[in-house]
């Protein structure tokens, strides 16, 4: 099993140490793992250099220097690690259509390991998670969210596609409003043809197992349609955002891999990546 997808509390919202992640997915048996602290791309400075700031911003700023700090921080683990599992210096990089020139400076950093694409909220909106999706129009905001995935898919300059289907967290798990995503298959399809062109990877993340959505994102009718679209590249992560949730909902990523027709996931280092027979 891997997990290519965690933080620990360099990411404003986590904890835990990158020693300790390590030590529990070696002791979990894990054959990777991949720390990728949040990097929000629209917030790169102070909050001073902005002139709106949302509930969800308060934490989220001086994004640059969180960015090296997690690079330091992983590079020096390094030198203290001893096992099997494969040690993965990643980034989750949040609305990098948000601003592309911070976007290209993080991904050109020659430290770096491995990319997760994300987006976690729209241009001049709250994060996804402080909505009130009973005041909103739940499928306009997916219409807009995947638009923006789309452009952000163009631009290209990641490794995985992180948590596709995100926003439904909160629409469906924690307000309870029901969507039809099916509506919006054909955009979705896209963003599929898309990645699958670049040789570009989707994970499933096991998240959404843990909260009360009750599934990963994305769910295993639309990792059937990545790979009807072409998608070959499937990695896998939990989320975590404290060490004890390393590893949670893996084994069930790796079924839904399976029913959807893939026979292998991936990690990756210095973005080249290492499949694993299932």
């Amino acid at each position: 099993m891997i997990d290519c997808h965690t933080h620990t509390a360099v990411s404003p919202d986590a904890e835990g140490d990158v020693l300790s992640s390590y030590r529990q997915a070696s002791g979990l048996g894990l054959k990777a793992l991949a720390v990728t602290e949040h990097v929000e791309a629209n917030r790169p400075e102070g909050p001073e250099n902005y002139t709106t700031v949302h509930t969800s911003d308060e934490h989220y700023f001086y994004n640059r220097d969180i960015f090296h700090k997690s690079m330091e921080t992983n590079h020096e683990v390094l030198k203290h690690i001893a096992g099997d599992t494969v040690f993965i210096n990643g980034t989750e990089l949040g609305q990098p259509t948000h601003n592309f020139d911070f976007a290209d400076e993080v991904v050109s950093d020659e430290r770096l390991d491995f990319v997760i694409g994300s987006m976690h909220e729209l241009k001049g909106r709250d994060d996804f998670a402080f909505l009130d999706y009973r005041k909103e129009d739940p499928e306009k905001i997916l219409g807009e969210y995947f638009e923006e995935i789309l452009a952000m898919c163009k631009w290209g300059k990641f490794d995985v596609l992180g948590h596709l289907t995100y926003p439904l967290r909160y629409i469906c798990g924690e307000q309870g409003i029901p969507v039809n995503i099916n509506k919006h298959e054909n955009i979705i399809r896209a963003i599929f043809t898309e990645i699958a062109s670049m040789d570009k990877g989707i994970e499933i993340n096991t998240s959404g197992l843990r909260q009360d959505y009750g599934k990963t994102f994305p769910a295993l009718d639309l990792v059937k349609l990545y790979r009807e679209c072409g998608g070959k590249i499937i990695s896998l992560g939990s989320d975590a955002h404290k060490t004890c949730d390393i590893g949670k909902g893996i084994k069930e990523g790796m079924e839904i891999a399976k029913a959807a027709g893939f026979s292998r996931i991936f990690y990756f280092k210095k973005h080249v990546p290492y499949g694993i027979s299932i």
